[in-house]
């Protein structure tokens, strides 16, 4: 299959890359936020946390619509996802905002996904992202925006964070029986 020509001018298809980028240099931003807030609701914080959020969803659409996909787009993309959610779900574990096993839950799924890359990418296997994967990444960003806007005794974004993790964990369950389908070939 042939790589489509790109459908922007090569300046602004460097724009996918560009926010991807802006993404990893907001997380220590987010977390001098978070710190200074401590256990405190913030509104600085919880704008950073929602801009790496909307970038997450703008970057990916803009490189597909653009047709201007890039392996370090592939590869940088999740990882400042990641990296961002892990962040912000470490701080508010810290300061008592999500129960710590939300945290070891969140941490073990990234640390088998990043597993599970580790063994596909050398056989030339790439799982795409699927809409449940998305689902939960989505509503992750929510629940923890709220988490960090709102004041701690107010459960329903918790109640969020959990449906978000139980997606993620359904996701994280598709990504490893297409990874041994992948693997049977």
């Amino acid at each position: 299959m042939e790589a489509q020509a790109p459908a922007v001018s090569s300046p602004l298809a460097q724009l996918p890359n560009a926010l991807t980028i802006a993404r990893l240099a907001l997380i220590p931003v987010f977390g001098v936020l978070m710190v200074r807030a401590g256990h405190r609701p913030s509104w600085p914080a919880g704008v950073a946390f929602g801009i790496a959020g909307i970038t997450d969803q703008v970057d990916g659409f803009l490189a597909r619509r653009w047709h201007v996909e890039s392996r370090f787009g592939q590869l940088a993309d999740p990882l400042a996802d990641r990296l961002m959610i892990d962040a912000a779900v470490i701080l508010l574990a810290y300061y008592d905002r999500l129960p710590w096993v939300g945290l070891a839950v969140i941490v073990g799924r990234d640390l088998l996904l990043l597993a599970g890359s580790a063994l596909l990418a050398p056989r030339g296997i790439d799982i795409e992202v699927n809409v449940v994967g998305k689902a939960a990444t989505w509503v992750l960003y929510a629940a923890i925006f709220f988490r960090i806007v709102i004041e701690p005794a107010t459960n329903w974004p918790l109640y969020l964070f959990w449906a978000g993790l139980a997606l993620a964990l359904a996701a994280a369950v598709l990504y490893v029986r297409a990874a041994r389908r992948e693997l049977r070939r």
